[in-house]
């Protein structure tokens, strides 16, 4: 990933799929220790681990991580934006809810990231330390993830950098009717799209054909 053009790397020890099946903080550290031990001696670019576990952050942190991408928000456990502060990490707000109704899809959104952000400075977690991710795919049908990309441009009233993670998802496979691994054009138009529409970071699968992507979206949008 990293030869092939990644600027980060983002790893964890647990499934964040819908209907995943928990497992213990001890048994998610079991499985990531090993990992990113490794890639903190080898890569050159930041890690960030997919955690919403301040014990987990803690120790990731102190192991190489550069910084913590929190499914829930900084929102499931309350100590993990002031394990961020003390390291001075940056922190991936997501949103993610267990169901799928809404009064307003993106007000909601927007209510939840902006909490993120009060708990964040709150525990003297700074705000430019702060990305927002509208969390495709969490708590979300089809229909709703669809429009989360086409109104990504709300998002830029947080003022923070905007993330999107689209990737072989079911957004894709079930616009498309494929199977996951025939969702590498419809991951480019939703990355396409999302960087027009205002994201700075993509979260993907395959690396080399997104980069590319990227790099001409970029040049069309952002010159």
């Amino acid at each position: 990933m990293w030869a092939e053009g990644a600027d980060l790397i983002d790893v964890g020890g647990v499934s964040t799929r819908p209907g995943h099946t928990p497992v213990p903080a001890e048994e998610e550290w079991r499985r990531l220790a090993p990992a990113l031990g490794r890639l903190a001696q080898t890569v050159e670019v930041p890690i960030s681990v997919d955690t919403w576990r301040a014990e987990v952050a803690r120790r990731a942190l102190e192991t190489g991580a550069h910084l913590i991408n929190d499914q829930w928000g900084l929102q499931a456990d309350p100590d993990l934006a002031r394990v961020a502060a003390r390291y001075g990490a940056p922190v991936i707000l997501m949103h993610n809810q267990e169901h799928r109704e809404y009064r307003d899809l993106m007000g909601d959104i927007l209510r939840f990231l902006r909490r993120g952000i009060e708990i964040a400075e709150s525990s003297g977690l700074t705000r430019d330390r702060l990305i927002a991710d509208p969390g495709i795919g969490f708590g979300k049908d089809t229909e709703q993830n669809l429009e989360v990309l086409h109104r990504l441009p709300e998002l830029r009233s947080l003022g923070l950098p905007i993330l999107i993670g689209t990737s072989r998802k079911s957004v894709i496979g079930n616009t498309l009717g494929l199977p996951v691994e025939e969702r590498l054009e419809g991951t480019a138009a939703t990355v396409a799209l999302g960087i027009a529409f205002g994201a700075d970071i993509i979260r993907v699968h395959d690396v080399k054909a997104m980069v590319r992507v990227a790099r001409m979206t970029d040049a069309v949008v952002r010159r």
